[in-house]
């Protein structure tokens, strides 16, 4: 079955660079990978920081009135398979704050940036 989104959830679509996550150092998020989080149209993506590596279930919401997903997601962290959700929304074009949680285990909290203006900036 395939899924629309609203207009405005359609904004969050696309590679977010995670430039801040709680209890994190920068080094950490980006342990394996630049840490970021993709949301595809189909309403499903995937995200990874530090060791942890996810494939999402997403739902389109509307948190404070800003677009946003609410997902659940399974993948892995380090060698153990882990499970979640979390929810993500647009503060503004430039950015998306969100939070991720890790079923019996840790939860955080990190905001992102559109990947591609990020990725210009490291240079």
């Amino acid at each position: 079955m395939k899924h629309k989104l609203s207009k405005a959830a359609d904004k969050l679509v696309g590679r977010w660079r995670i430039i801040e996550m709680d209890e994190y150092a920068r080094s950490d998020v980006d342990a394996v990978e630049p840490g970021y989080i993709r949301f595809v149209s189909g309403l499903h993506g995937d995200f990874a920081y530090g060791s942890v590596h996810g494939w999402m279930d997403c739902q389109a919401i509307e948190k404070d009135g800003l677009p946003g997903f609410e997902f659940t997601w399974e993948g892995v962290q380090g060698d153990d398979q882990v499970h979640g959700r979390g929810w993500a929304y647009l503060v503004d074009e430039h950015e998306i704050a969100g939070h991720i949680y890790i079923h019996l285990g840790e939860n955080v909290a990190f905001r992102a940036r559109p990947y591609d203006r990020f990725a210009r900036r490291e240079h």
